[in-house]
């Protein structure tokens, strides 16, 4: 897992999503709110329906590396802040992830955990419980279990099974490395067209044969 890890914090998530389309991007509602950030680790999940008990047990149980994957139901209300993303920065999580809304953005920037939300709002629950940890939960449209890979960056989240995200490696890997050969090729001055087959893919769709669009560096 450690190494699967280390290669995934070098990869773009757009370049795991175009190595297979299949795998599960969360609501693209839920963004980054630190900028140039890259997120990878083990899915720690954690209902927050309107309610903190349950962040205050995970943020005290869960494990370096991993990340808190948050459900608030849709609440309207602040699910984490500056204290937790200071906490999950000195125990070693590799970041927040919360679908809806956290709080403290100012001091979220200093302390520089990656924290991933729909927005902001100064408003926060009570912490009474009941406390739902480590269980299934619907997060951005997407079932996450406990110990699925989360990864993000400032294009979004994807979530899924290590073992899925695993085999998508392979490709991503090689798309970034022909995507740079074709960044370095365009700033020498060669057009985009002549870097790909956009010529003959476009008069086979036009012809309504069977044709695949891709870059030739």
């Amino acid at each position: 897992m450690d190494e699967l890890v280390t290669r995934l914090t070098r990869l773009q998530v757009s370049s795991l999503s175009d190595a297979d389309k299949t795998l599960p991007v969360c609501d693209p509602a839920i963004r980054a709110l630190l900028p140039d950030v890259t997120l990878v680790g083990v899915a720690f999940t954690v209902r927050a329906d309107g309610d903190l008990l349950g962040m205050i047990d995970a943020i005290g149980r869960a494990e370096p590396g991993t990340v808190l994957v948050v459900a608030t139901d849709g609440r309207p209300l602040a699910a984490s802040g500056e204290l937790f993303a200071t906490e999950g920065r000195r125990r070693g999580l590799a970041g927040i992830v919360v679908d809806g809304f956290c709080r403290d953005l100012r001091g979220m920037r200093r302390v520089g955990l990656p924290v991933f939300a729909r927005g902001t709002t100064p408003a926060a629950g009570p912490a009474l419980g009941p406390v739902v940890v480590q269980e299934p939960v619907t997060f951005g449209g997407v079932e996450v279990r406990p110990d699925d890979l989360v990864v993000g960056d400032d294009d979004g989240l994807l979530i899924a099974p290590p073992e899925r995200i695993a085999a998508a490696v392979d490709r991503a890997e090689e798309i970034e490395r022909v995507e740079a050969e074709v960044a370095a090729a365009m700033r020498d001055g060669r057009s985009l067209h002549e870097l790909t087959n956009a010529p003959e893919h476009l008069r086979a769709i036009a012809a309504g044969e069977p044709s695949t669009f891709r870059f030739q560096p």
